[in-house]
């Protein structure tokens, strides 16, 4: 079986396919419609990049399973040693806005945990890889978190909803508040030491989180759901509840302040 950084080679050439099929429709209004009980919209291009990356990876990979977003469920990925964990477009809603910051992410997890993850943003020109133990770059450069220890004025990249009163028995931290629409894109955000941490309380799909999970661990983040618990992948249900990434310091002082 291909060691991980050979997925890797593959997970980035599968990651410019993706782009440019992305760049085809982008700003230029491509069919969409909605997925019914509350998942949102899904628009062609989302559905052609999930094609293209299922004949790419599965073409050269045909013994890993497969998880994506935008493809129905296979109980057989549960069985295998390998798993890709694809988001064909990771914020659908700001490329149907006409927004650059959306990301394809994809991901190879094996016994649970990621061993290689690409996150590409084509419109901003911004491709993040990470391998297990082997570093994240961003455009092949090495990149870092922020080493912050305070809470106080940290940067913080999150939806609202994550700095609710009911989140933080002992009261809503001091930080400021930072959005960016794809969650795969604040992850990396935080890897490459542009804002301290990355907070959701909301259950988050492993295809959103996989990718950029690794690349932030590599970074040297530490990485959990939101509860302070190890986030471990192709579970039955797919999903985790939140997820915190930040420097170790700053992490540790998120949850200190979560529990109150």
């Amino acid at each position: 079986m291909p060691a991980p950084e050979h997925d890797l080679e593959l997970l980035t050439t599968a990651a410019g396919t993706a782009g440019e099929i992305a760049l085809r429709y982008f700003r230029k209004d491509p069919e969409q419609w909605d997925k019914g009980d509350g998942q949102g919209p899904v628009t062609q291009a989302d559905m052609e990049v999930n094609a293209a990356l299922e004949q790419t990876l599965r073409g050269a990979r045909p013994d890993y399973g497969w998880m994506s977003e935008e493809s129905a469920d296979e109980p057989a990925r549960l069985r295998a040693e390998r798993v890709f964990i694809i988001d064909p477009i990771d914020g659908t809603r700001a490329f149907i806005d006409g927004n650059s910051a959306f990301a394809h992410s994809i991901a190879v997890a094996e016994a649970g945990r990621i061993v290689a993850g690409v996150v590409f943003l084509p419109a901003l020109d911004k491709l993040y890889t990470a391998a297990e133990g082997q570093g994240a770059t961003l455009n092949h450069a090495p990149i870092a978190v922020r080493r912050k220890d305070k809470l106080n004025g940290a940067q913080v990249l999150s939806n609202r909803a994550a700095l609710e009163r009911k989140h933080w028995p002992s009261g809503v931290p001091d930080v400021e508040r930072v959005f960016r629409p794809s969650l795969a894109y604040r992850l990396c955000l935080v890897a490459e030491g542009r804002f301290d941490a990355m907070v959701t309380f909301r259950n988050a799909w492993e295809w959103d989180t996989a990718a950029g999970t690794l690349i932030a661990a590599e970074a040297g983040a530490a990485v959990s759901d939101g509860v302070g618990r190890a986030m471990r992948f192709n579970a039955p249900s797919r999903a985790h509840q939140g997820c915190i990434v930040a420097a170790p310091e700053l992490h540790a002082a998120l949850l200190r302040h979560r529990s109150g």
